[in-house]
């Protein structure tokens, strides 16, 4: 579909780059020719993803454990990877979330969710845009949200908070940033079942009839996000800035994904609750 070297010479960071659409976002690009950092909390499951990505490319991985929740953490491997060389792409994926009903969050809980998915695309965000501007570098930063930015979603409130907030730090770094030579955009993912996701927002007795409500019938594959994320930051969408483009099969338009939830009942909820403090 693509050139093979549509991202060759491209220094790529991906945040929760260690698992599911993080990994799968960055075995495309090594395969376009990019160099790769992948992040997050827990160096081993770094380093074996790096491992099989290297095994299956040849490429270039980096690892860096950062909790990106902590702004100096940030600061700090930023520094780390510019004295390698510069970045030329950031992409915010890392990112938390779990059902709830909303009235029993905690303010710790909402903060569990807030922290990485809000304040953590933010620094990684404002800590690559200050070095490409001071120097006089472009940059592309690429984030992936939620088609909660356009729906709403009840039971991930926090979540789809967070995801809007980035949506409107997209939107409004494309006008701040682009005559600078940045563009900012996003991805909308529907469906794309992942490990993680899947325990968080589809536990056991929850038939939210996904497949079925889907105009096309059917979920998402890996490959389909990452395809567009390859394109979206390359230069072959170099005019492409402040826009999120949204890749669900048509699934927003017909549902927001959280309506089987309203049927829970409250014995369903404490199950729900008592399954995530023993997690």
């Amino acid at each position: 579909m693509f050139e093979t070297g549509l991202l060759r010479g491209k220094c790529i960071l991906v945040t929760g780059g260690g698992s599911g659409l993080g990994a799968a976002m960055g075995r495309r690009f090594l395969a376009l020719g990019a160099e790769l950092v992948i992040c997050g909390r827990k160096l081993d499951r770094l380093e074996a993803t790096a491992a099989e990505m290297r095994a299956q490319t040849s490429g270039k991985v980096t690892t860096i454990a950062c909790d990106i929740r902590d702004g100096a953490a940030v600061e700090s491997m930023m520094d780390a990877i510019w004295r390698e060389a510069p970045l030329d792409i950031l992409v915010n994926n890392a990112a938390a979330t779990f059902i709830a009903q909303s009235e029993h969050l905690s303010f710790r809980a909402a903060d569990a969710i807030l922290a990485p998915t809000l304040h953590g695309a933010m620094y990684c965000t404002l800590a690559a845009g200050k070095r490409w501007i001071d120097g006089k570098r472009g940059g592309v930063v690429l984030s992936i949200l939620s088609t909660s930015t356009i729906t709403g979603r009840a039971f991930t409130v926090p979540s789809a908070m967070a995801k809007s907030a980035v949506l409107a730090m997209t939107k409004s770094l494309a006008v701040e940033w682009g005559p600078k030579g940045i563009r900012t955009v996003a991805i909308a993912p529907g469906p794309f079942p992942t490990a993680g996701a899947s325990g968080q927002l589809r536990p056991e007795g929850r038939d939210d009839g996904w497949t079925a409500r889907n105009p096309l019938g059917r979920t998402g594959d890996h490959s389909e996000l990452a395809d567009l994320a390859c394109f979206l930051v390359s230069d072959r969408a170099g005019y492409i800035n402040g826009e999120m483009v949204v890749i669900d099969g048509g699934a927003h338009l017909r549902s927001s994904g959280a309506e089987d939830l309203l049927g829970w009942t409250d014995a369903q909820w404490a199950d729900q609750r008592a399954a995530r403090s023993r997690g």
